[in-house]
């Protein structure tokens, strides 16, 4: 985006890949389909020490600013849920219109390019290897756009950092995001048995919550809503999940018991929840009232049932780290860049872009849309 920006205003542009394609990050997102905006992006759905840092560029290039773009190459897209935008066949299509543009734009682009040193004696200048082959390059400006620590076997690396530190710029803590929980307590052999069930829930954090869906995997929680709470959780904190956010499960199981006296517990719950699920909750929560009817079954105890099931507390040992994260949380300090240009305000011509940056999105294409916008706004500068 930034150099499809910059050479369509004229400027000579080179991009620097250090895989063997461009682009592998929106070939492999959105199972395929590449959630490349959301309808409803607005700073709030961003996490940074400066909330405010992201809103001009937001606002500057706006998710109807690409979706304008989208519409103009032709490519059939849907929304599925929460306002995220998906490719109605493949990621292959948002790639290929960037890659498009940018050759409409003349930017030359270089794959499998490792670079080794830079350094900025008046221009910036670059050494390396592309492919077997040593390099070095000078160039006015030079925007870092290396992403993150997240999913290494795509790229993800340190890079960027590095290249900031050396530039004296100040790095917020790093730590994987949008990434699932880990357990190693009673709760990781209950999700040992329930791989792949999924559920609408309300998760929660703090005074963080999201209602999506959970999902149950062999190592421990997963699903929408979870990755989402992620990027709030700390090591040692508590995680609130609530299994019947829109039923009040206390009351359901007591106006149960005298409606219908003789039905089992499970049977009740297994109305509103994957009954194996049930099974699980019954062998961890109420073993001895399994084959028991409601009726013989103390109020106390329902409601105390009901209480666990609208307000289960889970403490994750930890999550499953940079290797399926979506994001890197933290980064390049944005209180040393310019919110309406990205150029650092230590060194001149030096930008920071997307992931790399402490500005990290929600899931649901925001992530995707704050590489649009902040690509545009280096591009519309360097």
């Amino acid at each position: 985006m930034c150099a499809l920006t910059a050479g369509a205003r004229g400027r000579r542009v080179l991009v620097l890949e250090k895989a063997n394609k461009a682009g592998k990050k929106i070939l492999m997102s959105g199972g395929g389909r590449c959630n490349f905006t959301n309808l409803y992006t607005e700073a709030e759905n961003f996490l940074s020490k400066n909330p405010h840092f992201c809103k001009s560029a937001l606002s500057r290039y706006s998710q109807w600013d690409f979706i304008e773009l989208v519409k103009q190459h032709h490519i059939p897209y849907h929304e599925k849920t929460l306002g995220q935008l998906f490719c109605d066949e493949s990621s292959k299509h948002i790639l290929d219109m960037l890659l498009a543009e940018c050759a409409a734009a003349n930017v030359e682009i270089k794959t499998l390019v490792d670079v080794c040193s830079v350094s900025k004696p008046g221009n910036f200048r670059l050494s390396g290897k592309i492919g077997s082959s040593a390099f070095k390059f000078k160039c006015k400006s030079l925007v870092v756009a290396c992403g993150g620590l997240s999913i290494p076997k795509l790229g993800g690396s340190d890079f960027g950092y590095r290249l900031a530190e050396q530039f004296g710029h100040r790095l917020l803590p790093l730590r994987a995001a949008l990434v699932p929980f880990t357990f190693t307590d009673r709760f990781k052999l209950l999700s040992e048995k329930l791989p792949g069930v999924s559920l609408p829930a309300s998760v929660t954090v703090d005074n963080n919550t999201f209602d999506e869906n959970i999902l149950f995997s062999h190592r421990g929680l997963s699903g929408p809503a979870v990755l989402q709470i992620s990027s709030y959780w700390r090591e040692g904190k508590t995680v609130l999940v609530n299994l019947l956010p829109e039923i009040d499960t206390a009351k359901l199981l007591i106006d149960a018991k005298h409606a219908q006296p003789r039905v089992l517990l499970r049977n009740i719950l297994a109305r509103q929840l994957p009954r194996n699920l049930v099974v699980a909750l019954q062998s961890l929560w109420w073993p001895e009232l399994a084959d028991k009817p409601v009726a013989e079954i103390a109020d106390q105890q329902l409601e105390e049932i009901g209480r666990q099931i609208n307000a289960w507390l889970l403490k994750p040992a930890g999550t499953e780290g940079y290797r399926t994260a979506e994001v890197t949380l933290g980064g390049v300090d944005t209180d040393q860049l310019s919110s309406r240009t990205m150029m650092s305000k230590n060194i001149d011509d030096l930008y920071f872009i997307g992931e790399v940056v402490d500005v990290t999105g929600h899931l649901g294409g925001f992530n995707f849309q704050w590489a649009w916008s902040s690509g545009y706004a280096a591009g519309s500068n360097v």
